[in-house]
C-alpha cells in the first residue's frame, strides 16, 4: 500500500483487488468536493495510469473534446495533427486506437476520468459513447482498469451506478469516498508531522469535519482555536467562500438544497421531521423537494436516522456535515469577527455538546468496539418523549438497550444528585414509552472521562472517554 495516502485502507483494498482481478475492472467513485477522490486515485494507481483526463467545469461539448485530445496528445504522438473529433464516438475510437498499441499483458493499465458528470451535459452524447466504449472494447480485454469519478453524488448513482441501460450491472466496484474519521485524521496529521492532542484534534474535526482538504491547511504548532481563526474569519480566509462555493459545484441552481440546510442548522436539537421541513419552507412537497432531500443525503450533508416516540417510529433529519454546520452557526453572521473572542462565548460551549454528540453517531461502530458488543447485531436510534431525550440509543439483540448520554466537557464529567434523578428518570420513561423488556444501561461518552462517586456508582455501568472514538 502507498506510504503516502493516510487512512483510506478499505478504499485502497478494493483499487487492489481490481489491479488482481482475472478481468477488466470499472469502478465507479464519487464523494463530495474536496474530500481527495482524485488524490486516492492517481496517488494510488501512479504509474499505472495511460491515460488520464478531467472535465471542464463549464466547458461545452467542443471544448470538452479539445481538452480530451489534448490529454490524448500528451501520451501518444499517433494523433498529432488529426482533425478534431465531430462527437464523442469519433472521441473514443481514437482512445480504443491508443490501447489497441499497448500490447496486452497480465498488468493492469488504467484509465482514469475525473469529474464525469461535468462532460456528461444535455445531449453531449458523452454518457453513450462511453458505455459503447466500455462494453465494446474494455470487456474484450482483461488488462484494463477503467476509474470514473465525480462530485455529484446524485448524478453518479443514478446515472453510472444505478444505470439501466447501457452500464446496467457493468460497474464492477463501487467507492463512495467518505471524510476522514477521526482515527484517519489522526494519522492524516501523523503523516504531516503534526503531532496534536486528541482534545485538539476533536475540536479542529467539531468545525471542519475529515475533509482532507480542510484538514491539510492545518499547520503544526496549530491549536484549534488559532487553526479556525486562520482558516474561517481571518481576511481572506481560505474557507470563507467555501460553502456557497461547494453548492454551487455539485448542485443545480434553484434547486432546495441550501433551504433546507438553513432549515436544518436551525433546528439542531433532535432534527426534524420532513413535514417539519416543508411547513418551515413553506412549500409543498414535489419532485424537486425530494429530489435536493435526497441528494443532500446520498452527499453526506444531512443525516437521515430514526427515532422512536411512543412506540412509534418517525424519521428525522439533521446536518451531518460539520464543516457545513459550522459556517452556518458561527461563520456567516460573524464575518469579520475574530473566533478567539467568539469560542469563549455560552454559544460556542452549547454547540460543542451538539457538535461531538453527531461525531458520535458518526463513531456509532467505535462506540459498540468500546462496549464489545459490535459482534452483536443491534439498532441506532435516537429517542424521546415530552420528559426525557436519549442521544442515542443501541438496541442489542442480546436482550440489553445501552441508553448513551453524551457530553462534551472540559474536564471530568460529575454526576450530582439532580442528575442522577435525570437519567433515571429516562431509564423509567424509555422502558414506559417503549414497553421493552431488556435490560437497560446507561452509557456515559464524554471527552475526558467520568469523575468517580456514589451518583456515577448508582446508575452508569459504562464510562467512555473521546479516545474510543480515536480507535
Amino acid at each position: 500500500m502507498p506510504k503516502n495516502i493516510a487512512g483510506r485502507k478499505h478504499e485502497m483494498q478494493v483499487l487492489s483487488d481490481a489491479l488482481n482481478s482475472h478481468r477488466s475492472e470499472l469502478i465507479a467513485v464519487y464523494g463530495r468536493r474536496r474530500i481527495g477522490k482524485t488524490y486516492l486515485i492517481r496517488e494510488y494507481f501512479n504509474k499505472k495510469i495511460v491515460f488520464s483526463f478531467t472535465g471542464l467545469s463549464t466547458g461545452k461539448r467542443p471544448e470538452q473534446i479539445k481538452n480530451f485530445i489534448l490529454k490524448l496528445n500528451e501520451v501518444t504522438n499517433k494523433f498529432t495533427g488529426q482533425k478534431q473529433p465531430a462527437d464523442w464516438l469519433e472521441a473514443f475510437s481514437l482512445l480504443k486506437a491508443f490501447l489497441k498499441d499497448i500490447k496486452e499483458t497480465k498488468k493492469k493499465k488504467v484509465i482514469f476520468i475525473d469529474e464525469f458528470p461535468w462532460v456528461d451535459s444535455h445531449k453531449s452524447g458523452f454518457l453513450a459513447a462511453f458505455e459503447n466504449f466500455w462494453n465494446d472494447y474494455c470487456t474484450t480485454r482483461r488488462d484494463l482498469v477503467v476509474v470514473v469519478c465525480g462530485s455529484a453524488a446524485s448524478y453518479m448513482i443514478k446515472r453510472i451506478i444505478n444505470n439501466s441501460k447501457g452500464l446496467s450491472k457493468r460497474i464492477t466496484q463501487t467507492i463512495k469516498l467518505k471524510p476522514f474519521n477521526l482515527k484517519e485524521t489522526k494519522a492524516f496529521f501523523k503523516y504531516k508531522g503534526i503531532l496534536m492532542e486528541e482534545y485538539e484534534i476533536l475540536k479542529i474535526y467539531m468545525a471542519l469535519g475529515g475533509v482532507a482538504e480542510y484538514l491539510e491547511h492545518v499547520k503544526a504548532g496549530d491549536s484549534a482555536v488559532t487553526s479556525i481563526e486562520r482558516l474561517c474569519f481571518k481576511p481572506s480566509a481560505y474557507l470563507e467562500n467555501e460553502y456557497n462555493e461547494v453548492f454551487r459545484s455539485l448542485f443545480n441552481e434553484g434547486s432546495y438544497h441550501q433551504k433546507i440546510m438553513n432549515t436544518l442548522a436551525g433546528n439542531r436539537k433532535k432534527g426534524i421531521s420532513r413535514d417539519e421541513i416543508l411547513a418551515k419552507l413553506n412549500i409543498s412537497s414535489g419532485g424537486r423537494f425530494s429530489d435536493s432531500l435526497e441528494e443532500l443525503i446520498q452527499s453526506g450533508f444531512v443525516l437521515k436516522y430514526d427515532a422512536y416516540k411512543n412506540n412509534s417510529k418517525s424519521t428525522l433529519y439533521r446536518v451531518f456535515d460539520e464543516f457545513c454546520l459550522f459556517y452556518l452557526q458561527f461563520m456567516l453572521p460573524n464575518k469579520g469577527a475574530k473566533w478567539d473572542q467568539i469560542f469563549q462565548k455560552q454559544e460556542y460551549k452549547t454547540w460543542c455538546g451538539y457538535a461531538y454528540e453527531t461525531i458520535c453517531l458518526k463513531h456509532s461502530e467505535e462506540i459498540k468496539q468500546a462496549l464489545r458488543c459490535d459482534q452483536i447485531e443491534s439498532k441506532n436510534y435516537s429517542w424521546h418523549n415530552s420528559d426525557a431525550q436519549v442521544d442515542l440509543v443501541i438496541d442489542r439483540a442480546d436482550d440489553i438497550v445501552n441508553l448513551c448520554e453524551i457530553k462534551f466537557y472540559s474536564d471530568e464529567f460529575s454526576i450530582d444528585a439532580g442528575y442522577l434523578q435525570k437519567l433515571r428518570k429516562k431509564e423509567s420513561q424509555f422502558r414506559l414509552t417503549t414497553g421493552t423488556k431488556k435490560s437497560i444501561y446507561t452509557i456515559i461518552i464524554s471527552t475526558w472521562g467520568l469523575n468517580p462517586n456514589q451518583y456515577s456508582q448508582a446508575i452508569v455501568t459504562k464510562s467512555l472517554t473521546m479516545k474510543c472514538l480515536f480507535e
